[in-house]
């Protein structure tokens, strides 16, 4: 737990006033912070005077441990919890009502100033959390949509003989632009901040009911994608290479969908026209391996692990349109399932039979769950 500037600049006007105090030694403030073993330990954040010294927590120094005329402790509560302490420490036994008031008023005033400040700490940390959740769906929802336009242009192509049923397919392409319009109106909502958040303390996944259910047969999600790669394929008028059989494995394969879904658009983004794109199935350590491979230009050897961290983009992205949350996203879920995504150059790396150039991005798979019992 930190405390904000404001909350030290209140505590040092506070500590200040007595400065006409000459019977006091000192006054320091402590906060109470939770220690490795989960219980509260008492950490110095301010002290009057400012002499430079540096301060021990309580539990370090067992002279604070031990009862003196001279020193008194009042706590810094709010309801049951203890947010810390303020230590005084007198030259004299007595301790005149006046001064007595006066540290009750000042640890009054810095037990709601630091309730008020981890209130707003708290608060900005959610905001944060549902800024990147939006951004995340934001990036997941362009994918569908992106396949939505491919399988109607495909669509409307088979219909060029066809005038009485062109328009229909004309008024899907017009709502999904829509759609995109309203999508890039709401990812205007959610601060750039959200992206590229200094504290890389909050896990960049997915809300439960996209990754799940346990146990569902990859089969019935793989499917749809292949679907959407070849047709993706077939209106870029470049090659598509799909696996022969699919896998048999279950798991989370909701997390999987989602992590292959963006090894496949960025494949597609990315490689220059012509460049041949597909999946491939494997083993890789007795595991079951996907991969996703494109035979275009190799990725930088300086950008081949920054890529995967939040908002970064390689060179070959930075003229189109993306977020750079992609391969973020894709590790962060292999490896919450056990698994873990690596990238790999050339493909040929991963089979001899995928080409010399290129990139090969593998998604490894934990062992697959036992499928439910059949229901009667």
């Amino acid at each position: 737990m930190q405390v904000s500037e404001r909350f030290l600049a209140l505590l040092t006007s506070q500590l200040a006033q007595f400065a006409d105090r000459e019977d006091l030694k000192s006054v320091v403030v402590y906060l109470a912070l939770p220690g490795p073993d989960g219980r509260l330990s008492l950490m110095p954040v301010g002290q009057w005077p400012r002499d430079g010294r540096a301060l021990p927590a309580v539990a370090s120094d067992r002279t604070l441990q031990m009862p003196a005329e001279g020193r008194r402790w009042l706590p810094l509560r709010h309801d049951r919890a203890l947010l810390g302490a303020l230590q005084v420490e007198s030259r004299s036994l007595s301790w005149p009502m006046p001064l007595v008031e006066r540290l009750e008023a000042v640890a009054h005033c810095l037990t709601e100033a630091l309730r008020i400040d981890l209130e707003r700490q708290h608060l900005l940390q959610r905001q944060q959390r549902q800024d990147e959740q939006l951004r995340l769906l934001i990036h997941q929802l362009r994918n569908p949509l992106a396949a939505l336009r491919t399988f109607a242009q495909l669509l409307r192509r088979r219909l060029e003989q066809d005038s009485s049923s062109r328009p229909l397919v004309d008024g899907l392409l017009a709502e999904e632009r829509q759609l995109n319009r309203y999508v890039e109106a709401i990812s205007a909502l959610a601060p750039p901040e959200a992206l590229t958040g200094s504290s890389g303390t909050t896990p960049l996944l997915l809300p439960p009911v996209l990754a799940g259910p346990e146990g569902q047969p990859l089969e019935e999600v793989l499917e749809p994608l292949l679907q959407r790669a070849a047709a993706t394929a077939a209106l870029q008028k470049r090659p598509w290479q799909g696996p022969s059989s699919l896998p048999s494995w279950r798991g989370d394969s909701g997390a999987v969908a989602e992590i292959l879904a963006n090894l496949l658009e960025n494949a597609f983004r990315y490689s220059p026209a012509g460049a041949a794109v597909g999946l491939l199935v494997g083993r890789s350590d007795g595991r079951l391996s996907l991969t996703v491979w494109d035979a275009g230009p190799a990725i930088p050897e300086p950008e081949r692990q920054a890529i995967f961290g939040r908002g970064v983009r390689g060179t070959a992205g930075q003229q189109l349109a993306g977020t750079g949350l992609g391969l973020a996203l894709g590790r962060d879920l292999a490896r919450q399932i056990g698994g873990d995504l690596e990238l790999l150059i050339p493909p040929s790396r991963i089979d001899p039979a995928l080409p010399p150039q290129g990139n090969g991005f593998r998604l490894s798979l934990p062992a697959a769950a036992e499928a439910p019992p059949a229901q009667p």
